[in-house]
């Protein structure tokens, strides 16, 4: 983190990565708009991500259209992963899809920046970003990188504005910058991709959720590179030095019985292998 805003947002500079966890957006054309999702602890109502970015576009386009919307949610809710941010995304895709509005991909990108920081980078092709700003700007980065990870994300949820607005930084203190961590994608080099691994939210979230500390050392006991929290958590990631690799490593944690939370083995999903919401 850089700062704080005179807006009350802070200003940043973060890594993204698009990841072959996903969640599935189903669009049938309809009437009324409405949600209907897998998950029934998330609200399905007009605070949904996805129904504020079809009201966006409704807006936007100036358009009464409706949709019958289904959420089959595999993101883990107010983990840190950008769940909430990606479905938006994808709901303004797949909305100016089913509605024929021809909107332009910039002008989805714009609707996006007013929902959530990091919703306009689901709407890049790239599979890494530098996001700048408050997370809405976007410049992509060039990379053939493939990375595997071990995703752990305990049950608990954290709300990503109580942890910004408690977070503790220093502008003065030595931290790792993001040009060793191009550097890092564009040569392929795992060490100092680990060695650039930082995040400034995660002494908050870890007295949020002191569990944290516990995900942190079972990666790293079990050879991970590199270990982080996630955006603002509290999921936690180890990066690996190749699937094999993260498939030995989830094995160790689903081996091990005092270890209950979730874990995934993740990739780098590459832009070709970037699927389009389903619309019908």
């Amino acid at each position: 983190m850089l700062g704080q805003r005179p807006d009350g947002y802070h200003e940043i500079e973060t890594l993204f990565e698009r990841i072959d966890l996903a969640d599935e957006l189903t669009f049938t054309a309809a009437r009324t708009l409405s949600l209907t999702c897998s998950d029934s602890s998330l609200s399905c109502g007009e605070d949904n991500l996805v129904i504020r970015a079809a009201r966006a576009l409704q807006q936007a386009a100036g358009t009464a259209a409706g949709a019958r919307i289904q959420l089959t949610k595999r993101i883990p809710i107010a983990a840190g992963l950008g769940g909430g941010s990606s479905d938006a995304a994808a709901a303004l895709s797949g909305l100016n899809d089913l509605w024929q509005l021809g909107l332009a991909r910039a002008r989805l990108i714009e609707l996006a920046a007013r929902l959530g920081s990091d919703a306009p980078f689901f709407l890049q092709d790239a599979p890494f970003a530098i996001g700048r700003g408050r997370g809405e700007r976007c410049d992509p980065v060039e990379s053939a990188a493939s990375l595997a990870h071990v995703l752990v994300v305990p049950k608990a949820r954290l709300a990503t504005k109580d942890v910004y607005d408690n977070a503790q930084f220093s502008l003065t203190a030595p931290t790792p910058s993001l040009t060793m961590i191009v550097h890092a994608l564009s040569n392929g080099s795992l060490g100092e991709l680990a060695t650039g691994l930082w995040n400034d939210l995660q002494p908050e979230a870890i007295r949020r959720c002191p569990s944290i500390t516990v995900l942190v050392a079972q990666l790293r006991d079990r050879g991970c590179l590199g270990v982080s929290l996630s955006g603002s958590g509290p999921a936690v990631f180890g990066l690996c030095r190749d699937l094999s690799h993260a498939q030995d490593v989830a094995a160790g944690l689903r081996r091990d019985r005092s270890f209950p939370w979730r874990s995934e083995i993740i990739q780098t999903d590459q832009p070709s292998l970037i699927s389009s919401p389903s619309v019908r």
